[in-house]
């Protein structure tokens, strides 16, 4: 079925169909250009309102999936937009600030790996230095590997998880503080792990909760600044992150039989989430984490 446009009604459950994906593998961290099927960013459905005009937002991990389906919504509602990728995901990266400029906006990219401190502080003093300023950060890049048996866990990749997806949010975030003004929001990506945490994924599903306890901290210490933190937790959403190596060729198998809608999430029905927290709309909303998960119920 093809999707309509987020103003449309319909029934969510056949809104889109089952991914039903063939078991296929790429190295990390995966090119979305080269998935079956090829995730839809709505590229052919998103439809802006000018909610973010005059917006300047910094979004990691922008080139694919939830990032690059963000991206492409916060650009057609009219901000200007940087996106961090790896260097590995340049075709992917390439083709969503094609994307951003032909909705009008000023669209750049920047190949970086932010699991390093240094890093994350350059790629702010870059964005701030394209965009003029700086008022929507988006903590969206993450590592997820799936390891059947702690004993096989490696202490590299528990440690790069962490950087990938906890110490890197802090590092930008901290960076980002000088910049932000009041008025600006923190939108960081949970996932669903962070409150059922799968068997096999003890590492990023930790990640995901300390994600979200930092994020509501965060939020109540940056409300007197005039600043919004808040979380958008992902149920099963077919991105690049399953084909390398993010879940088990039995779970790729069964990828759609996991939410409720019996069907998996598609990114482009995560981007208006965070564009209800970017915008003006959700002045009153901060510390709160929105479930975007096909009525996976959560706490």
């Amino acid at each position: 079925m093809t999707a309509r446009d987020q103003y449309t009604f319909g029934n969510p459950v056949t809104l889109y169909d089952r991914v039903e994906p063939p078991v296929q593998h790429q190295p990390e961290p995966g090119v979305q250009a080269k998935m079956t099927p090829v995730p839809d960013l709505g590229e052919k459905t998103y439809r802006g309102t000018g909610r973010l005009t005059g917006r300047k937002a910094l979004i990691t991990g922008g080139d694919s999936g939830i990032g690059g389906a963000v991206a492409i919504a916060f650009a057609r509602e009219g901000a200007d937009v940087v996106i961090v990728h790896l260097p590995a995901e340049q075709q992917d990266a390439d083709r969503i600030v094609g994307l951003i400029e032909e909705a009008g906006a000023k669209g750049h990219s920047i190949a970086a790996d932010i699991t390093e401190a240094a890093t994350c502080r350059a790629i702010v003093a870059e964005a701030v230095s394209v965009l003029g300023g700086l008022d929507i950060l988006v903590n969206n890049a993450g590592k997820q590997v799936a390891i059947d048996r702690l004993e096989d866990l490696s202490d590299e990749q528990f440690e790069q998880t962490f950087r990938t997806n906890v110490f890197a949010n802090f590092w930008l975030t901290k960076a980002a503080l000088p910049h932000l003004p009041e008025g600006a929001t923190i939108i960081n990506t949970a996932s669903l792990e962070a409150y059922k945490p799968a068997p096999d994924r003890l590492d990023y599903a930790s990640t995901k909760a300390a994600v979200n306890n930092f994020s509501k901290g965060l939020a109540q210490q940056l409300a007197p600044r005039g600043i919004r933190v808040n979380v958008v937790a992902p149920g099963p959403v077919w991105t690049a992150l399953q084909v390398s190596q993010g879940v088990s060729d039995e779970q790729m198998k069964a990828f759609d039989d996991e939410s409720t809608y019996q069907r998996a999430g598609q990114p482009a029905e995560l981007a208006p989430a965070f564009v209800f927290l970017a915008s003006a709309e959700s002045s009153y909303v901060s510390g709160e984490t929105l479930n975007v998960n096909g009525a996976m119920v959560t706490p």
